[in-house]
């Protein structure tokens, strides 16, 4: 037989048997997430990406346009404003809207970060933590103007915001922002994660990706090409949000395709911006600008995309931080256990308006040239300092058994239709 149709052969059947493995693993695929969405799903009648408030234009430093929306009477005595993370939009905070929405006497703040959501896009010199930042500022400034107080809460990129803020309107912290929650972020060290890899597949991911996503973002025709790609994933797309967000096997299908969306309409370009200067994030030199005011920290203890140790470094750094962390919860504990977030944010807030109306009722007194229960000290009246009262440093989520990775047994911090870890 001619060399030729040897070599020709062998290929055909290596082709042929890469072929057959490669059909082999998609049906494997569908089968899994068949079984996966054939499972009851309370979640699944759930009006995600539908709930939507008043629209208040903001326009950014730079002039991109921002995209904001406010729930809640403009005479409220307190506002907190929700930054999402990245690759995300306002709609990732689903849960807390829904449940925190009408509660009296607090506004609440939507809005999409730059190139994300309904907002506008920007070059990729534009698309930084910094300007972010600076975006959050001008927010504050049209929603909450003359210093009115607010509360700050950021999940993932979102809490990189806060801090960027921090570093460049320290002042603003113990005077206007009255209390901030970091959840499942980090102030620095994203660019060693190995996102649960195993630690050599994790260590050259994290060395090849930012090459290959500067790639993406300066090249048009990669861009399209990757898009492409991304729309087609179907049921990978599902189980790979499943892994990366998730900490709890058995969380909603109709969370995990929520998210999975959301991510989709992020386009690959505004990922590919953003993602060098996460891994480059790095403002732990302002964290105790945060210690002027009750900083609460939330933790997920199946993070894969900013791991306990480096949420836990955050909460070292800022004097006073509190540290909850829900050791079944990965990254998008937002929405996998959104009953843990929204009571942690609803005591925040409930403890930020009572030291408002202390701080306002003490002003009124001196005004008037009489301050009941005033012990003389300089320094002891107001809002500035972080309080001693906001109880211990550390704190796992209700439920916790204590143990890190253990699953708690209660299921008062789950989303609708997720069971604990390990569940058949």
């Amino acid at each position: 037989m001619p060399r030729w149709r040897r070599v020709t052969g062998v290929a055909g059947i290596a082709a042929g048997a890469a072929a057959a493995v490669a059909g082999g693993a998609v049906a494997a695929e569908k089968i899994a997430v068949g079984r996966i969405r054939l499972r009851p799903d309370p979640a699944a009648a759930e009006p995600f990406g539908r709930l939507r408030g008043q629209v208040v234009p903001v326009t950014a430093d730079d002039g991109i346009p921002l995209h904001v929306e406010v729930e809640g009477p403009d005479d409220a005595p307190l506002t907190m404003i929700f930054c999402h993370g990245y690759a995300l939009n306002q709609d990732s905070w689903h849960y807390q809207r829904r449940d925190l929405s009408g509660t009296p006497g607090y506004r609440l703040v939507f809005w999409d970060q730059r190139c994300h959501g309904r907002s506008g896009r920007c070059g990729t010199e534009a698309a930084r933590i910094r300007q972010t930042g600076r975006d959050l500022h001008a927010i504050i400034e049209k929603v909450a103007p003359g210093g009115a107080p607010v509360v700050l809460a950021g999940h993932s990129m979102g809490g990189m915001t806060i801090t960027a803020l921090a570093d460049q309107h320290p002042e603003l912290f113990g005077t206007q922002v009255r209390a901030v929650a970091l959840i499942s972020t980090a102030a620095a060290g994203l660019r060693y994660v190995t996102l649960g890899l195993p630690e050599p597949l994790g260590r050259l991911l994290s060395w090849v990706a930012p090459g290959v996503m500067r790639g993406v973002a300066a090249e048009e025709s990669r861009a399209a090409m990757v898009e492409r790609i991304r729309q087609a994933g179907g049921d990978l797309a599902f189980l790979g949000t499943r892994f990366i967000a998730f900490g709890d096997s058995r969380v909603s299908p109709a969370i995990t395709d929520f998210l999975e969306q959301m991510i989709r309409a992020t386009p690959i370009e505004v990922i590919s911006q953003f993602f060098a200067e996460l891994l480059e994030h790095d403002l732990r030199h302002t964290l105790p600008v945060l210690g002027k005011v009750p900083t609460l920290v939330i933790s997920g203890g199946r993070d894969r995309l900013t791991p306990p140790h480096l949420v836990q470094a955050i909460a070292d750094a800022v004097p006073g931080a509190r540290l909850v962390t829900d050791p079944d919860a990965g990254h998008a504990i937002i929405l996998e256990h959104p009953d843990v977030v929204t009571a942690e944010l609803r005591e925040l807030m409930r403890s930020a308006a009572e030291r408002t109306s202390e701080a306002s009722g003490k002003a009124s007194a001196r005004e008037r040239g009489r301050a009941p229960g005033s012990t003389g000290a300089p320094g002891k009246a107001g809002i500035a300092g972080n309080g001693s009262d906001r109880g211990p440093k550390r704190r796992r989520a209700p439920g916790s058994t204590g143990a890190p990775g253990k699953a708690s047994g209660s299921e008062r911090g789950r989303a609708p239709g997720s069971t604990p870890t390990g569940a058949a």
